[in-house]
This record gives C-alpha cells, structure tokens and sequence, in this order.
C-alpha cells in the first residue's frame, strides 16, 4: 500500500484566526493614544499597513485581494517554483525600489530626533523607515536590497542580480510590461513579487562563486527569524515605556510575540490598525484608522 500523500502547506485563507467572540477591545481615537504616551518613550512595531500609502499593498488588510504568500520549502524544493518566483521577483523589485517614504514613515524619523521613539521594529522588508531618516531599524524579516547564497552564504546585492537577470533574458521585462504599461500597473506584494503569468522561458542566476541556489535575504513562512534579530528586537522594546503598533494585523507570532512581551511587563500598548489585529484584546487603545494620518496626528500631540 502506498503511505498517505502528505497535505499541502495550508494557505493563508485555511490559517486566518479570528478573535475570540469574548475578545475585549478597547477602542479610542487618537486624543486617547495621545493622553497615553504623553511623557512616555516608545518602541514601534510596523507592518505593511504602513507603507501602502507609498504604493506598496498589504497581505491582509479589509480590501487587499487573496494571496498565498511563498513558503521557503516551496522555494527551495521546486525548481519550476523557483524560476516563476524570480521571474516575479525580477519585475516586481523594480517597483519596490522607485518607492518613497511616507508622512507615517517620516513621523516615527521624526519622533526619534526628538528622543520620543527609540526605534523601529519593523516586518517590512521595503527600507522606507531607514530612507525616511530613522537610525534604529531592527529589519525582522530580512531586506528586499540583498540577496544570499543557501550553499556558500554569500551576499550579493539586488541591483547586481538584476544585472546578472537582464543578460541571462534579454526583453523580459518589456515583454511583460508590453510596451506601454508600467511596473506600476502590475499588482505587486510587499516582497517584490510581482503577479504576472508567463514566466516558463525566464532563466534564473545560481551564484556565480559556487553554483549554489540564490534567494532574496528575506524570512519566508516556514523559516525563522535569527535568534539573535529577536533578542534584539525585544531588548528594544524593553528599553522604551510603551509599545506603539502600527499598519500590521499581527496574523504571525513573528510580530506578536512581542506585544504580548510588551503587555506582559505592563507596558502601554497602542495599536493602530484599520480592522481587527490578533493583538487587539492585549491593546491599552486600539486606533482603527488609517496609519498615515493617525500617526501625524499622534506625532503632533505629542
């Protein structure tokens, strides 16, 4: 008898969690989050929400279309996944890096020359926190820029593969964005994946010093985030009076986790979010707002 075929990673429709039905929220407005913080040093927690006003979509916000975010054992075990995720890749990059930061993004830059946040922990990979003027980045998963050999542990930069990317297919890119249209008009994730179909004839690069598979230097699901990242991440929370979460749902425990360090310790936590976060019933005030403008307000009032 054959043994079971083992199921397919579930996707992300199948892992949505939904809070508990007795769940308790405390809503407020932004004067709230304000009275809170006033006085208080802050660490900020970002996720997409905050960077769609720089063009770049989300994963799960209320009007973002179904997407089943690549998994590193999709990535690594399938050749034919892979050439399709560079092809994406090749195109939609190209859009992340023509991005600019944001007044959220500035705000929280902002807020720092003042002494008031003493960083960013961010599940961006887009830099914009870091081209907004922000020092203290703590990049969770990884930078869109760089990409790394899984053989030797070399690092190259993007823009150098893309080099490497034009001359292996010539007319690619022009070919997908037929002519006229531009990256822009392609629906593009937050890691650069560009949603195009034919990518069969695309040539992907191995690394040029082994031979070995590339892959963007990004945390995929199914991958964790390097101890090391995390313990630096929750020392910069602990530093800080209070927790300031924004543009992020909080489905992964990779964000969670620590705003339940956050709350665990008693600190502050506001969170800003338009929708439900998995994090809401630990929130001192839950902001649903838009990020931009909510953080400007919160930046003036404070």
């Amino acid at each position: 008898m054959q043994p079971a075929a083992r199921p397919l990673a579930p996707t992300y429709q199948e892992r949505r969690w939904e809070l508990p039905p007795d769940a308790v929220i405390h809503h407020g407005t932004v004067d709230d989050a304000a009275r809170l913080l006033e006085g208080r040093t802050l660490t900020a927690l970002t996720g997409a929400g905050i960077s769609t006003d720089s063009g770049i979509p989300d994963y799960r916000s209320p009007d973002s279309p179904p997407r089943n975010p690549m998994t590193f054992q999709q990535f690594v075990g399938d050749d034919a996944f892979r050439r399709h995720y560079w092809a994406r890749n090749h195109v939609g990059w190209q859009h992340v890096r023509r991005t600019h930061p944001n007044a959220g993004h500035r705000v929280l830059a902002e807020l720092e020359e003042r002494g008031i946040v003493r960083g960013v922990i961010t599940q961006n990979v887009d830099l914009l926190h870091e081209d907004a003027g922000s020092r203290t980045v703590i990049d969770l998963h990884g930078r869109y820029d760089s990409v790394i050999c899984l053989q030797c542990g070399r690092t190259i930069s993007r823009a150098h593969l893309a080099e490497r990317l034009d001359a292996l297919n010539p007319g690619f890119v022009e070919s997908v964005l037929d002519g006229g249209t531009t990256v822009a008009d392609i629906e593009v994730a937050p890691d650069a994946d560009a949603v195009i179909a034919k990518t069969s004839h695309f040539r992907p690069a191995d690394c040029e010093f082994c031979g070995g598979v590339l892959k963007p230097e990004i945390v995929y699901f199914g991958e964790n985030v390097p101890r090391a990242r995390v313990d630096e991440a929750y020392a910069l929370v602990e530093s800080a009076d209070a927790l300031l979460v924004a543009g992020t749902s909080l489905t992964v425990m990779s964000g969670l986790r620590f705003v339940r360090r956050a709350a665990k310790a008693g600190q502050p936590v506001v969170i800003v979010n338009r929708g439900e976060t998995r994090g809401d019933p630990l929130a001192t005030v839950k902001v649903d707002a838009g990020v931009s403008e909510t953080l400007v307000a919160l930046g003036e009032m404070l």
